[in-house]
């Protein structure tokens, strides 16, 4: 019994100092941007060196830096793969009380184009990370930001990732002023109903506006000039176009989940590793 105990007390030691060892890692920051103090957390890989990317993580409407942070878990792939993640926290929506993007809405003023733009620079700065390496990606209202992001900041976003999300309404209208070519993967349900793939989300409140993802899609592959795509249905609820051959090596990839509703998907729901498949992406460019 006494060895039984020793054994049980070690096993909790060694459980404890992985948690220690994990969470030493992300820290907590604060920054002013116009007038309003904002926070944000990073995870940094114990094995960093310079020029390693920077990858932006945008929580969804309502939920909480921390929250997304838990439930995308890019940090294990960060540490693996020497890269840098940034966690920022949205403001409050008066209207709800809960935290979002201003994705170019326009009951909003709050400048989370510039928040987060110059956010990026000052950690590129700070950490000399690769300025042509900074991504991001977001679900739901993190990947409506990361589309308008990607429109609005493309010197400093060189990719995005959208799970979930879309364009909204306005930037999807200003799509053809001086549009700039980027990498996107996007990763939509089928059964999602919250952002329908149909482009059917209602325009209240400046949310809805884009059409079928399919076309949104079209859009993005016809800017970066691609002409070649492979397409995969792997495992069959899952239907993949590898859009290649774009301008500057850039990539457009689009997967569409069967039966599969407004989620992050895991291989344990609908047999896609979203963090993963984030990172392949990524790490392409």
């Amino acid at each position: 019994m006494k060895q039984i105990k020793h054994i049980t007390l070690f096993s909790s030691f060694c459980l404890l100092l992985i948690l220690c060892s994990c969470k030493r890692h992300l820290y907590d920051f604060n920054y002013q941007h116009d007038s309003l103090n904002r926070t944000y957390q990073l995870y940094i890989p114990s094995n960093l060196s310079e020029n390693a990317p920077l990858v932006f993580v945008l929580h969804a409407y309502g939920r909480f830096a921390k929250g997304h942070l838990e439930s995308l878990e890019l940090d294990s792939i960060a540490e693996k793969n020497n890269f840098i993640i940034c966690y920022p926290q949205g403001t409050l929506d008066i209207n709800t009380g809960k935290p979002y993007w201003n994705s170019e809405l326009p009951a909003s003023d709050i400048d989370d184009i510039g928040f987060l733009t110059n956010l990026a620079k000052h950690i590129q700065n700070k950490y000399k990370l690769n300025p042509g390496r900074t991504f991001v990606c977001g679900i739901s209202n993190g990947g409506f930001m990361s589309y308008t992001l990607v429109r609005e900041s493309p010197d400093v976003f060189k990719a995005m990732a959208s799970v979930t999300g879309t364009m909204t309404g306005i930037t999807w209208k200003k799509r053809f002023i001086s549009p700039q070519p980027v990498p996107v993967l996007q990763i939509s349900g089928l059964a999602d109903k919250s952002v329908p793939i149909d482009g059917t989300m209602s325009e209240q409140w400046g949310w809805g506006g884009a059409p079928h993802m399919d076309k949104v899609i079209d859009y993005w592959v016809k800017l970066n000039n691609c002409s070649s795509v492979d397409t995969i249905k792997s495992p069959s609820n899952i239907h993949a176009y590898h859009f290649k051959y774009c301008d500057d090596n850039n990539l457009i990839w689009y997967y569409k989940l069967e039966g599969f509703g407004h989620d992050m998907p895991t291989k344990g729901n609908s047999g896609l590793n979203s963090n993963e498949l984030i990172w392949e992406f990524f790490s392409q460019l």
